[in-house]
């Protein structure tokens, strides 16, 4: 039995895996990805099973910037080669899941990542390191896990019956499967309305079904809310094409003469309990982590239904010390607001876990830019940032830039890409003067309209108003010692750039210079 020590071991070399490697490998750090699959990304080589992805790959942007383009490029991982941008995989705008595979392998083999592949971890234990032990009988030592193994098992709802049902990740994909039958599909995210609106020519009656109404992408900005290239359904729903759906509980499942028996619980209709039967029902309601490989004494606790692992603001496992997650499993810090669920926004998270771990474990300073602390020279930087970064554009709010006054007041140091709470919680917040950038939606201006394609814009030059912005805009905000002590709201562009003298430079940098004043009094 072999036996090797490692500064970190990843588990899993998906997208999220091999960003970190990427980042650990240009630090010089000694760890290794366990990947249980033949090649990198085996979770893209069988979903999403219609084999299109939903993520953007905008390949024309007007831009010649690579890093501001990588705000409408959804599939990309941060890199200094620019041969493994995705647009150099494929031209289309929703690319297929087999491109993805083949991206992923590139970026593991050009960057040359230490992944082992066909090694499946069985077991993770602790005696001060972490040891893990693979199906081969091979053990690694770690002083740091980062587990990047996305989630990777189906979340079953507790249904009387619910083995009669189909998962989505065994059920058939060919439409003539379902020929001239009634058709339930539980849940209604994305593989819901993939799974339905791939039966509409076939099935002769869909149902789809979960306790809450449909949330659109487009209204709440949220990728994983259904999106419109999946709502065709909605269509046939609305034109009486034999196609419903229900807001209901479904209370359970019988079978009963080869069919199968539900009852609903109307979430609406008085209250209402009916029963419907079918020839087959799809679950459709999404995955989990999978915490079962762990020991007890280093099992991490779960949240949001047990579907994942509950992190602090740095990534790391809320109860066991030194193991970090890393990918779509970050969702847990913001389940169904923003994009940490999806290659776009976690990238530029794990960008940031990696900072918190060089910091923390090796004494390396989070890298940051030195600023003259005037109005002006502070604005313009700020709005450099705003109008260029792709991690605070993907995260809005939940990502962020801080600034922090150095110890002699002339200067400050500009630090990117900085988790919001973090920054608070962290040596950041713990200094008299600083300030968190961010950009953000005034997303509470949105929703107090009936409808959020039509909601009322201020005056493009209404700069006394800018607080009232509702599309994306730049917030500055001081505190002090985790205090909020002023905002300042950006007013909001079309386009969007931030870099109107009149309009957007100078209010900042007024805004820069009332603290000034402050400090002084």
């Amino acid at each position: 039995m072999t036996q090797n020590t490692y500064d970190y071991v990843i588990v899993g070399a998906g997208p999220a895996g091999l960003q970190l490697g990427y980042f650990l490998k240009q630090a010089g750090r000694k760890f290794i990805i366990l990947e249980a699959g033949p090649g990198a990304g085996t979770f893209f080589k069988q979903f999403p099973r219609h084999r299109k992805l939903i993520s953007a790959n905008k390949v024309y942007t007007g831009y010649t910037d690579s890093v501001r383009n990588m705000r409408w490029d959804w599939n990309s991982l941060i890199s200094d080669d620019e041969s493994l941008l995705f647009k150099n995989y494929s031209r289309e705008y929703f690319p297929s899941a087999d491109v993805m595979v083949d991206y992923l392998q590139d970026f593991a083999q050009k960057h040359e990542l230490p992944v082992q592949y066909d090694t499946r971890v069985e077991r993770v234990s602790r005696d001060g390191d972490f040891i893990l032990r693979t199906t081969a009988g091979e053990t690694l030592r770690a002083g740091r896990v980062v587990m990047a193994t996305g989630v990777s098992k189906p979340y079953v709802p507790d249904i009387p019956g619910v083995e009669h049902a189909e998962l989505y990740t065994e059920m058939p994909t060919d439409p003539e499967d379902f020929a001239n039958q009634r058709v339930l599909v539980v849940g209604k995210g994305n593989s819901a309305f993939e799974t339905a609106d791939n039966l509409i020519g076939t099935a002769s009656r869909i149902y789809v079904c979960s306790p809450t109404p449909i949330t659109l992408s487009w209204k709440s900005k949220f990728v994983g809310h259904l999106r419109a290239v999946n709502n065709n359904f909605i269509d046939t729903y609305q034109l009486k094409l034999q196609n419903v759906m229900l807001d209901a509980k479904l209370v359970r499942i019988d079978k009963k003469d080869g069919k199968l028996q539900t009852t609903f619980h109307y979430m609406h209709a008085d209250d209402e309990v009916e029963v419907m039967e079918f020839d087959r029902v799809l679950l459709c309601t999404g995955f989990r982590f999978d915490a079962s490989i762990f020991d007890d004494d280093c099992k991490p606790e779960l949240t949001i239904k047990d579907r994942f692992p509950a992190q602090t603001s740095a990534f790391e496992s809320t109860n066991v010390k030194d193991l970090y997650f890393a990918g779509t499993i970050m969702q847990a810090r913001d389940f169904k607001k923003k994009q940490s669920g999806f290659v776009h926004g976690f990238r530029h998270n794990v960008e940031s876990l990696f900072h918190v771990l060089e910091t923390r474990y090796f004494g390396t300073p989070w890298p940051s830019e030195r600023i003259a602390a005037t109005p002006d020279a502070l604005a313009h930087a700020v709005l450099a940032r705003a109008n260029r970064s792709p991690g605070i554009w993907q995260q809005t709010g939940f990502l962020c830039d801080v600034l922090v006054r150095s110890a002699d007041g002339a200067s400050f140091e500009y630090y990117e890409n900085v988790v919001t709470e973090y920054a608070h919680e962290s040596e950041f917040g713990r200094h008299k003067e600083y300030y968190v950038m961010t950009l953000e939606f005034g997303l509470d201006i949105i929703y107090a309209s009936p409808d959020p394609l039509a909601v009322e814009r201020i005056h493009k030059d209404d700069v006394a108003r800018a607080a009232l912005s509702t599309g994306i805009h730049p917030i500055v905000r001081r505190y002090s010692y985790g205090q909020l002590q002023a905002e300042h709201h950006v007013l909001e562009d079309i386009i969007p750039e931030w870099d109107e003298p009149e309009f957007h430079v100078s209010p900042l940098a007024q805004f820069f210079a009332s603290a000034e004043l402050a400090q002084a009094a």
